[in-house]
């Protein structure tokens, strides 16, 4: 100690303040530590959140849907002049490549890629909430069920039956094509990495895709879709964590639907 002016003055050692240092920076690194994982784990829950939200509604919609069509179809049989994975074997590109009822998984495109999973039949109904009918036959309109590739959603095409007087469906499009006639296709569910899919007669049974194939060609030929009364979607979710320490989201739902016949 050293008097200066009669004024008594202190200072620190070099070897005291490398220790205040020191523990600065540990304490600094702890909180960094603690606010990241913490930022870490609040992004791992929103993400597991969001694909809560996607289960739930993806069970919701497919049940209202499946469950009020009249029977699963190997292909549209209303025009779609948006058709997103069309047939190569019909010129005009207005209807969808064939699918048959084959059990498997399907994988989430890249951008620019649709892949279609499903076409329904159901009943067309009027403005006043009834079936309008053909006759004794009700008028049908289509549901196509695709995944989106840009989107990585799983989305569905309306195409309403012109002929059903009334009609309250409308016919919707993909979202570079919406107008104020053609609303754009609903989502089903976001972040969809991919569905598989199973199909079953009423009893339970497995229905078994190649039951009946041409003698000459030994392609199939058999009625694979209207035996199928219930179908079984498993669909997976996946969505990348947007903070570097946080979990990337994987996820899945089991939805198994019947028609309404």
């Amino acid at each position: 100690m050293q008097r200066f002016g009669g004024t008594n003055q202190s200072g620190v050692t070099i070897v005291e303040l490398l220790i205040v240092m020191s523990v600065s920076v540990s304490l600094m690194t702890l909180v960094t530590a603690f606010a990241l994982n913490f930022w870490g784990n609040t992004v791992t829950l929103s993400g597991d959140q969001a694909t809560v939200v996607s289960r739930l509604n993806v069970s919701t919609y497919l049940n209202k849907m499946i469950s009020q069509g009249n029977g699963f179809v190997t292909q549209n049989d209303i025009a779609d002049n948006n058709a997103g994975a069309p047939d190569p074997a019909i010129a005009a590109g207005t209807y969808w490549v064939p699918i048959h009822a084959k059990p498997g998984t399907t994988t989430m495109g890249a951008a620019g890629t649709i892949k279609a999973l499903l076409y329904l039949r159901k009943p067309s109904i009027n403005t006043s909430k009834n079936i309008v009918l053909n006759g004794a036959i009700p008028y049908e309109d289509n549901l196509i069920i695709y995944m989106d590739g840009t989107t990585k959603q799983l989305r569905v095409r309306t195409l309403a039956n012109t002929g059903a007087a009334a009609n309250a469906s409308r016919t919707s499009c993909p979202t570079n094509k919406v107008t104020s006639s053609c609303p754009a296709d609903a989502v089903i569910s976001d972040d969809v990495s991919s569905v598989g899919l199973r199909y079953f007669s009423r009893s339970g049974n497995a229905v078994d895709y190649t039951s009946i194939t041409d003698p000459v060609t030994a392609t199939y030929i058999g009625p694979d879709f209207p035996a199928v009364e219930i179908v079984e979607l498993t669909v997976k979710y996946y969505r990348k964590a947007q903070l570097h320490n946080a979990l990337d989201t994987t996820n899945q739902t089991i939805v198994r639907v019947a028609l309404r016949n």
